[in-house]
C-alpha cells in the first residue's frame, strides 16, 4: 500500500497536513525542476484563503489527493492558474475537481523547447483587433490604455512564436465560439465554475487548447499523463469508501472524453450531481 493511499484512508487529518505529510510522495511524482516544498505551500495556501475548497478538500480526501497528484505528476502548481482546485458539488456535497488551467497548458508548450513565446490575449469591446489568415502573420491588437472601461469580451486569439522564428497557426475565437465551448461544460453555470469566477482565464483556455493543437509539446508529458491519471484513479478509488470525484474524472477507460494533452476530462470541469 502506498503512503498516498495510507493518506486517503486517513480520514481524520486535515488537508493542510496530509499534504505536508505526503510532500515526499508528489516530489517523487513531480518533475527534477520542480520544487516539492514550495509545490506544497502553494496548494496548502490554496486551502487556506479559499472556506469553501476547504470544506471540500475535508469532505472528501481522496479526490483532493488525486487531483494534487494529477498536477505533481504535469508539474504544475496546484492551487494557481496553472491548475485549479475547484469546489464542484457531487451527491449534495462539496469535492475538489483539479482542473489544468491555460497558463499550465502554455506551461507545457514551453517544455516540449519548440516555442519561444506563447501570446494569449482577450480583445476587448473598445480594442483594435485585425488579422486576416493569408494575408498577415500575426494579429494586431491595438489596447486603449486610457480607457475607463475596455468593455466587454469579444475576441481571444492566441499564437506562438517558435525557436526558428516563425509563427505558428493563430487561433482567432469570437463570443459565438466561446458561448459553444460554454454550453458543452457540464456545470458551467455552477456558483463554483471558473467560467463564473475567472471567465475571462477560460476564454484564454479555450484558445490556448486549440493552439495545442499546432504547436508541438512535450511527448513525455502526453504519455506520463495518461499513465499517472489512470494510476491516481486505480489508487484512490480502491481505497476511498463509495463512488469519488476522481471516478467521475479520470475514467480508466481514457477513450474520447478524454484530452490527450491535459488528461482532463473534455468540457465537463463542474458536473453537477442532482442529488
Amino acid at each position: 500500500m502506498s503512503t498516498i493511499a495510507n493518506a486517503v484512508a486517513t480520514r481524520d487529518n486535515s488537508p493542510a497536513s496530509m499534504i505536508e505529510q505526503y510532500k515526499g510522495d508528489f516530489a517523487i511524482m513531480l518533475p527534477s525542476h520542480v520544487n516539492a516544498d514550495q509545490w506544497a505551500r502553494v496548494a496548502i495556501g490554496a486551502l487556506r484563503r479559499d472556506s469553501k475548497l476547504a470544506e471540500a478538500a475535508n469532505n472528501n480526501p481522496a479526490a483532493l489527493m488525486g487531483a494534487l497528484s494529477h498536477a505533481a505528476r504535469l508539474g504544475l502548481e496546484a492551487g494557481t492558474e496553472q491548475f485549479y482546485l475547484t469546489p464542484r458539488k457531487y451527491k449534495g456535497r462539496l469535492e475538489v475537481l483539479g482542473i489544468p488551467g491555460y497558463q499550465g497548458l502554455v506551461e507545457l508548450m514551453y517544455r516540449a523547447g519548440a516555442a519561444s513565446s506563447v501570446i494569449a490575449e482577450v480583445v476587448y469591446a473598445s480594442d483594435g483587433f485585425d488579422y486576416q489568415p493569408g494575408r498577415d502573420e500575426r494579429p494586431t491588437h491595438v489596447i486603449d490604455w486610457d480607457a475607463d472601461d475596455r468593455g466587454a469580451m469579444r475576441l481571444v486569439y492566441a499564437y506562438a512564436v517558435m525557436k526558428d522564428g516563425a509563427t505558428s497557426r493563430v487561433v482567432v475565437l469570437n463570443r459565438q465560439a466561446i458561448d459553444r465551448i460554454k454550453r458543452s461544460s457540464q456545470g458551467a453555470d455552477s456558483d463554483y465554475s471558473p467560467w463564473r469566477t475567472n471567465p475571462e482565464a477560460m476564454w484564454l483556455k479555450s484558445a490556448v487548447r486549440q493552439l495545442a493543437k499546432w504547436v508541438p509539446t512535450s511527448a513525455e508529458y502526453r504519455k506520463e499523463q495518461i499513465r499517472a491519471v489512470q494510476e491516481a484513479h486505480a489508487e484512490m478509488a480502491a481505497k476511498a469508501s463509495g463512488p469519488t470525484v476522481l471516478e467521475q474524472t479520470f475514467p480508466t477507460d481514457m477513450g474520447a472524453d478524454i484530452d490527450p494533452l491535459t488528461g482532463e476530462v473534455l468540457d465537463a470541469e463542474l458536473v453537477e450531481d442532482p442529488a
